[in-house]
């Protein structure tokens, strides 16, 4: 008899603790992202109670792309898609319409607070145009439709903010509002993972401005104009960049003119990407005496999750600091 209720006894207790479980773990929403540093960002705001969906997996560049059917399905059986605007993935925004019509919207380039950099004209750059010459997201509707030297149309600003921690704290705070607001029975637990992260990106910016300091006013060039958000946060200025801000192929005049700039000022550091043509580097630094090192604006060989993010901004600062 002491047996059955004690079966009984525990049958009751696990039933009462599954029950007080299921309200918070079916609440907890379906969130897809766009990119792999977005989604580190998520995850590490969802914390342990569930794991975002990637839809531009890594070593796949988000300036265009073709979805493959296990992503539209994840934005199909979104609640929350975070991205990081439609001047990134501005292929994105009509699947609202047609694919994530259950979904909400957060698209991190428009939260309030966030700088917004116009992209850099010309493939060279004069001393701090990145941090000096930007006045706040409202100040720039001028550069809308703008087509560069070569010819070639992008977005309206410069969408990789992401590199800038500062900026992705004030992220976080938003995902964990964004979260909260659709499952608000884990409010709590969203915002405690959020500060926790804020933090950690505290941390690493201090290490990483000590790590920065020796070649604070070297000069290098970039494989493409990516990085201005980072140059900010960090107190440093790229010379040039050998192709655009999406990646594009650079044009021969364009090539030739930051060679001019790598000869000219003694260009020490040329770096490349590990996505794009080492070719067009080589091209740049022959003959030169300048060194190349790979820095990866989007975790291409990183392991998809919480650490990525803080992983991805240290990895570009070593990087950067080895090529001296």
């Amino acid at each position: 008899m002491l047996l059955i209720k004690g079966k009984i006894f525990s049958y009751m207790l696990g039933a009462c603790w599954v029950l007080s479980i299921t309200p918070a773990s079916a609440d907890v929403p379906q969130v897809a992202t766009d990119i792999p540093p977005v989604h580190s960002l998520v995850s590490q705001v969802m914390g342990d109670l569930g794991t975002p969906k990637l839809i531009v997996p890594p070593g796949t560049s988000p300036h265009g792309y073709a979805m493959r059917p296990s992503e539209a399905k994840a934005l199909q059986e979104a609640n929350l898609v975070v991205y990081v605007g439609h001047d990134m993935t501005p292929w994105m925004e009509p699947l609202f319409e047609t694919v994530a019509t259950s979904a909400d919207a957060l698209d991190l380039s428009e939260v309030d607070g966030v700088l917004k950099l116009s992209y850099r004209e010309g493939p060279v750059f004069d001393s701090g145009e990145s941090h000096d010459d930007h006045d706040d997201h409202e100040g720039h509707d001028d550069h809308e439709g703008h087509d560069d030297h070569e010819g070639h149309a992008h977005g309206d600003h410069d969408p990789h903010a992401w590199l800038s921690p500062q900026i992705a704290k004030v992220w976080l705070n938003v995902i964990a509002a964004k979260l909260s607001e659709i499952d608000p029975s884990n409010a709590g637990t969203y915002f405690a993972n959020a500060n926790s992260a804020r933090q950690d990106l505290d941390t690493l910016s201090e290490e990483i401005n000590k790590m920065l300091e020796p070649i604070r006013d070297k000069k290098f060039v970039v494989f493409h104009d990516a990085y201005q958000y980072f140059e900010k946060d960090f107190n440093i200025s790229a010379s040039g960049a050998i192709s655009l801000g999406d990646a594009s192929d650079p044009s021969p005049a364009r090539l030739a003119e930051v060679r001019k700039r790598v000869v000219d000022e003694a260009v020490e550091c040329v770096l490349a990407e590990p996505q794009y043509k080492t070719g067009l580097v080589k091209a740049v630094i022959e003959g030169t005496g300048s060194n190349t090192a790979v820095i990866d604006p989007l975790g291409v060989d990183l392991e998809a999750g919480p650490s990525l993010y803080e992983n991805l901004i240290r990895n570009l600062a070593t990087n950067l600091a080895k090529c001296f």
